[in-house]
């Protein structure tokens, strides 16, 4: 099963040159109008923006939160077929390509992208919240008791675990086996070409790259103006400076230039460079918590922890007869509708790093790689943040006020408080520019009709417009604009979350003819 040139080269793929660059017609100004229309909605009225939209993504979560759990369930079975069946043997780019980057660099950038700067935040703030009953208790498990400290960290697991991951797995195999293997273009259309033929580069190609465009530059753009406001929040801790709209704006610019300049220095001197670096300065402080808190007791929580997950594992995945609706709702299926419109910003960007390994090799450490990171590190933040609030310690006591701060308040009851949160603010500020970073390359990718060696001008370029809408949000319409773009970016996750499932069928059959080729 070979294809022999590149749909990107094909009548029906029409790049237009423009200023030095090489945008693809019609994903490209289509995409953009629909940026600058919604935008413009967002601006126009953000109360009215945010409600409207909202209220969608509730629609969508409270009427089919059995499709989105389903389908988390398909995807982490899916992969464990992937490494069990022969096809697993499949290599990208076949059977003499090697891989471009070392192990150490590879995971690095796939976690940096996927959702190291997630577990800045959440690693302390989710754990208390569910114990402190802040939205409603996993499980309606009793809040500030042993059994609900259980259901804690075993929800908080099972929402960083195996399932976010499964997604990302299954779209980035998807991409580079269709890309790499069949040279189709690197986009999310190629996933498609079994179900979809030579329509891949009519319509419904563009539709799904179309989608897949918007649903990024959404999900960035919320991200970098939602992380900006949190940025402020440690600053303000930190330091008494005021968390106002100017200082959120001006760590937007940072954070964009620094961007701007990762992605001109291209992947090896840039977002390959930074998620190594961030990679040793996170593994520096989760060692550093886990000390302080002390090792004896990390290795306890560390057990329990994974005995958490494990026991509430089934109970956790399963949406029926579930009594704590509430807290399904607000939590685990919106994880899973934001987990699937991400998906393609995060499983094209794999896909483009991932050139030269094995489906088994690929799927087993993007998927069980991060889940064991992930139980190490929310064993270090989450096992003291839920110690320091059940001791009665310092504001975690009291419970959740503001989710931006308590990562902070964890770390001002350590040794050397001042020293470990400047730390975790550089962390965060250089989460945001990988993320930032792969997601430009990625939105270049699919706007250049699926080219890995379009002009560095154009990942600059969307660099700079995910950062200038961040600002121009936030600025105008201040968390009501950004609430209104994650809304919309959530709600994609529904047509998503059938687009991926369909997929999963032609990716199998691609995979199995390929194997007995």
């Amino acid at each position: 099963m070979s294809v022999s040139h590149s749909l990107a080269l094909e009548p029906g793929i029409d790049n237009k040159q423009l200023w030095g660059m090489d945008f693809h017609n019609p994903v490209f100004p289509i995409s953009a109008g629909f940026t600058l229309l919604f935008i413009l909605y967002a601006l126009f009225d953000p109360a009215t923006a945010s409600a409207q939209m909202v209220a969608a993504r509730t629609w969508a979560i409270e009427h089919f939160d059995w499709l989105f759990m389903f389908a988390g369930n398909a995807f982490v079975l899916f992969c464990f077929a992937l490494i069990l069946l022969p096809v697993g043997k499949v290599r990208l780019g076949g059977a003499t390509a090697r891989p471009e980057y070392s192990t150490m660099s590879w995971f690095a950038m796939l976690f940096a992208a996927g959702m190291g700067i997630g577990l800045m935040f959440w690693s302390v703030a989710e754990p208390v919240a569910y114990y402190t009953d802040w939205y409603g208790t996993p499980l309606n498990a009793p809040a500030r008791t042993p059994e609900g400290a259980s259901a804690a960290m075993g929800a908080t697991m099972f929402h960083w675990g195996l399932h976010p991951w499964a997604i990302y797995a299954v779209v980035a195999v998807a991409i580079g086996f269709f890309t790499f293997n069949m040279g189709l273009p690197l986009s999310l259309r190629a996933a498609f070409f079994p179900l979809l033929g030579n329509k891949v580069r009519g319509w419904p190609g563009h539709l799904i790259d179309i989608l897949a465009v918007l649903a990024t530059i959404f999900g960035l753009a919320t991200s970098l103006g939602l992380g900006a406001t949190q940025a402020a929040s440690g600053l303000n801790f930190l330091t008494g400076a005021e968390n106002s709209i100017d200082l959120q704006i001006w760590i937007i610019v940072v954070v964009s230039c620094i961007t701007v300049l990762s992605v001109w220095r291209g992947i090896d001197g840039g977002v390959k460079l930074l998620s190594n670096i961030n990679m040793v300065l996170a593994t520096t402080l989760m060692v550093f918590v886990a000390f302080a808190g002390g090792i004896v007791a990390y290795f306890g929580w560390l057990g329990t922890t994974a005995s958490d997950y494990a026991s509430h594992l089934f109970q956790l995945s399963n949406w029926i007869g579930r009594e704590d609706d509430k807290w399904l709702h607000g939590w685990t299926v919106f994880y899973w509708a934001w987990w699937i419109s991400w998906s393609p910003f995060v499983g094209i960007f794999i896909a483009r790093i991932s050139k030269g390994r094995t489906v088994r090799a690929m799927v087993t450490a993007v998927l069980i790689v991060p889940t064991l990171v992930t139980l190490l590190w929310m064993t270090a933040f989450g096992g003291n943040a839920l110690a320091q609030t059940t001791g009665g310690i310092g504001e975690l006591a009291k419970g959740i006020s503001d989710v931006s701060l308590p990562l902070f308040q964890m770390l001002a009851n350590m040794p050397l408080s001042s020293v470990t949160s400047l730390l975790a603010v550089m962390l965060v500020l250089v989460f945001f520019v990988t993320s930032a970073d792969s997601g430009a390359l990625v939105i270049d990718c699919i706007t250049a009709g699926g080219k890995v060696d379009a002009p560095r001008r154009q990942k600059v370029l969307w660099a700079c417009l995910v950062g200038v809408i961040a600002a121009i949000l936030l600025s105008a319409g201040g968390t009501d604009a950004l609430n209104a773009l994650q809304a919309g970016a959530v709600t994609a996750g529904l047509p998503f979350t059938v687009v991926l499932l369909v997929m999963l069928i032609g990716l199998y059959k691609a995979l199995h003819e390929c194997h007995y080729a």
